[in-house]
């Protein structure tokens, strides 16, 4: 059952990184193998959205519950899909020079062996170009310093 915890420094506010992470519905434009979102609903607390994952011929739909705390956390709760269980869990805490500490955990475990096995091979290659792809995603939409960031916010 893969997990994985990491924390980053980052140089863009709280606000940025959280309005990034919280925008589902834009995952499918960078994050790699998701080829599509649907959001179910969405409030300033609270989106359901399906998400499709996939390579190859490969193609599987994930249902998650993401609860948002305004610019300090952001929950993800698995609620239907291949998995057994997923908790995804973001949190940005204001560092001394503008930027932000990033607290990233995932913790995952699929319903059939075969993927649980195949997950644990690739777990944390994939998870890094994951995390990659937030950090491209941030320096795209923000610059790639704290001075360009807070301009652009």
């Amino acid at each position: 059952m893969p997990r994985h915890s990491e924390t980053k420094h980052l140089p863009y506010s709280p606000e940025q990184l959280f309005d990034l992470v919280a925008d589902v519905a834009r995952y499918d434009e960078f994050l790699p193998w998701v080829v599509a979102v649907r959001v179910r609903s969405s409030s300033e607390a609270e989106t359901v959205a399906d998400l499709v994952v996939g390579f190859n011929a490969f193609k599987q739909r994930f249902t998650s519950r993401v609860t948002k705390q305004r610019s300090t956390a952001i929950t993800v709760d698995y609620i239907e899909g291949p998995l057994k269980y997923l908790k995804n869990e973001w949190r940005f805490e204001p560092a001394s020079d503008g930027g932000t500490e990033v607290i990233f955990s995932v913790d995952l475990a699929f319903k059939k062996p075969l993927f649980e096995g195949l997950a644990g091979a690739m777990f944390d290659r994939a998870l890094r170009r994951m995390t990659g792809a937030f950090e491209l995603r941030a320096a795209a939409l923000y610059g790639s310093s704290s001075s360009s960031a807070q301009s652009a916010a």
